[in-house]
C-alpha cells in the first residue's frame, strides 16, 4: 500500500495526492494526517487533488471525514485542483463537501488559509 506524503509548509500540511487512491491509502492517509496536525500544530490542511481523475462515493465521504477531523483539531482544510469531471462525479453521487473549501490551485488555497510562504532571507 502507497502512503501519501504530506509536507509542512509554516502552519499547513500540504497533502498532494499522486497515486490512485484505493480505501486502504485512503485509510491511511486520515490516520497519518490527523497525527501530523497533532505534531506540527497545524492550522490549516491543503488536499490537492490535481492527480487525481476519478472518485467513489467512499473516497468523496473521507474527504468529508478528513475535513471534519480536521476542524476538530483547530485546523481548516482546502481542497485544491478539483477537475470538472471529478465535481461533476461528487455531485451526482450526492456528496457535498460540508465545511471544506475549495481553490483552483495550491496558491489560492493558502491565500484562503492565510498563509504566506516564508520570504527568501526573512528573519
Amino acid at each position: 500500500m502507497e502512503h501519501v506524503p504530506i509536507l509542512k509548509i509554516g502552519d499547513v500540511l500540504l497533502v498532494s495526492i499522486q497515486v490512485d487512491l484505493q480505501d486502504q491509502t485512503v485509510l491511511a492517509l486520515q490516520e497519518d494526517l490527523a497525527d501530523r496536525i497533532v505534531a506540527a500544530g497545524a492550522h490549516g490542511v491543503i488536499i490537492d487533488i490535481t492527480a487525481v481523475d476519478i472518485v467513489d462515493s467512499f473516497i468523496g465521504r473521507m474527504f468529508a471525514t478528513i475535513a471534519a477531523m480536521s476542524r476538530l483539531m483547530d485546523a481548516e482544510t482546502v481542497v485544491v485542483g478539483m477537475r470538472p469531471a471529478v465535481a461533476i462525479t461528487l455531485v451526482e453521487l450526492g456528496l457535498s463537501l460540508g465545511g471544506v473549501r475549495t481553490a483552483l490551485d495550491l496558491e489560492e488555497g493558502m491565500r484562503l488559509l492565510g498563509a504566506r510562504p516564508a520570504a527568501a532571507g526573512a528573519p
